[in-house]
């Protein structure tokens, strides 16, 4: 969020700005400009800086695939899956990447600013890091520390990560800054006057709670307040399954802002409402994550839906569950194997090692509204039948309709975030007219202007441009 902040409001000021990430673990993914793959949280940055997004703001990316394991994506392109120990030891290989992407940023921008990844006193992990102050420390760059103060105890939090660090790395700590406050400053300013006297380091400034903003997710599921889930009968009800291993549910952030539709993601346990559309999104362990939704009743529940008429769309891992047969028998997703699938479709799919990486634009088959996005998938499926497309492109096509018009799947990540396909697929899914489609773009980009302002309204902008050795 802060660098986020920060690359809008260096950008504003004339300064060529790129965002950095050494190592990013995260299952929101997008394809980078140079065809490879990166954490969709730099791409958010990226867009703050007015750039395209490229491998090198992102060179490590992991994709957790089991609770232990991951796949390894270095420079955009997956080498292996490896367990927490086997990675533990090859970020001593991976910090050459780092350094190579870093290199190449420095010599095309005047400023990089740069994400750490999680605690950088995780004591534990010092060894080979590369994620934190290992990496400042490989690199020469100062280090402002941020703590969460609406998690609580954000004094104790900040004091023990500074206690936890090495000399040379609490000598790279230049400031602190608090984030998501919300309260009367007064009371807070004690605090902040101790802890700046304590340790000898200023706080650069208190960031409020900002209400209301959206900032695509990194990872995280968005956190919805139980009363979200009761609304009147004009809204439109959708459903998606929250995958154990979901991936690029981004994808669904232009639902959860309209006005019209009620989005929910159903966890473990929970209830299988009624819904007018069921999305299966994406998945990092398609096979794994299939047998779950059978595991939750999600099968029955699906059949029980069509049954009613209700609309099924399927995305990319979503999109290989409604054929027959899924395959990956040298265990790219997990344990190798095979599994039937949800057979809404006359078609297989197998995972081969070759990921499929591209941005992509076309034209929905069921409105002609354009649409752009992006494909990243192991999976190749291939038709045991002729069904209409799902989406036409310049050369070819993507995915399947189904003969009554109940279901449709594609491989294609972004399908709601232009307006027209936006409003094209809802319509579909039975939503009348009414209010104008949001401007997705639109909204993001006011989200990250408003963090901008706040760095001027909220920080010590005197203290960050001595930071970066900006003239004043």
């Amino acid at each position: 969020m802060l660098v986020t902040a920060l690359c809008r409001w260096l950008s504003r000021q004339g300064v060529r700005v790129a965002p950095f990430k050494p190592q990013n673990m995260a299952l929101n993914s997008v394809v980078s400009i140079n065809g490879g793959e990166i954490g969709r949280a730099q791409a958010v940055q990226a867009f703050a800086a007015g750039l395209a997004p490229h491998t090198d703001m992102n060179p490590v990316l992991l994709k957790p695939n089991t609770d232990i394991g991951a796949q390894i994506i270095i420079h955009g392109h997956a080498i292996a899956n490896m367990d927490a120990c086997d990675f533990h030891q090859y970020k001593k290989i991976a910090l050459h990447a780092v350094l190579e992407s870093h290199a190449r940023l420095t010599a095309q921008y005047d400023r990089i600013i740069v994400e750490g990844a999680g605690s950088p006193a995780e004591i534990n992990l010092r060894a080979n890091d590369i994620a934190n102050m290992g990496f400042a420390e490989a690199v020469n760059c100062p280090v402002i520390l941020i703590a969460d103060i609406d998690r609580g105890g954000v004094f104790a939090h900040l004091v023990g990560t500074l206690e936890l660090l090495s000399e040379s790395e609490q000598a790279r700590i230049k400031g602190f800054v608090i984030n998501r406050f919300r309260g009367d400053m007064a009371l807070l300013k004690p605090g902040l006057d101790w802890l700046a006297e304590y340790t000898g380091k200023p706080v650069l400034g208190v960031l409020p709670y900002f209400q209301g903003l959206h900032l695509e997710a990194e990872d995280a599921l968005p956190k919805i307040s139980a009363s979200a889930a009761v609304m009147e009968h004009e809204f439109l009800q959708v459903i998606v399954p929250a995958l154990p291993r979901i991936s690029n549910h981004t994808d669904f952030d232009p639902l959860r802002l309209h006005p019209q539709v009620n989005l929910r993601f159903i966890g473990p346990g929970e209830t299988i409402p009624s819904a007018d559309l069921i999305i299966l999104p994406g998945s990092k362990s398609v096979l794994a994550d299939l047998e779950w939704l059978r595991e939750q009743g999600w099968e029955q529940a699906i059949l029980r839906h069509l049954r009613y008429h209700g609309k099924l769309l399927g995305i990319c891992g979503g999109f290989q569950m409604l054929g027959k047969l899924i395959q990956d028998p040298d265990g790219l997703e997990g344990e190798p194997g095979c599994a039937q699938g949800l057979a809404f479709f006359e078609m297989d799919t197998i995972m081969q090692s070759d990921k499929l990486l591209q941005n992509v634009q076309g034209a929905l088959a069921c409105s002609g509204a354009v649409v752009t996005g992006y494909e990243i998938h192991n999976g190749v499926t291939a038709f045991h039948k002729h069904y209409k497309p799902a989406v036409y492109f310049e050369q070819g096509s993507d995915g399947a309709m189904s003969e009554d018009g109940l279901i449709m799947g594609c491989y294609l990540h972004g399908l709601f975030e232009s307006a027209d396909a936006c409003a094209a697929l809802l319509a579909w899914a039975g939503l009348g007219s009414g209010d104008q489609i949001p401007d997705y773009h639109a909204i993001c980009d006011a989200a990250i202007n408003r963090l901008a302002d706040g760095i001027d309204l909220y920080l010590d902008t005197g203290r960050l441009k001595q930071l970066l050795n900006l003239n004043s």
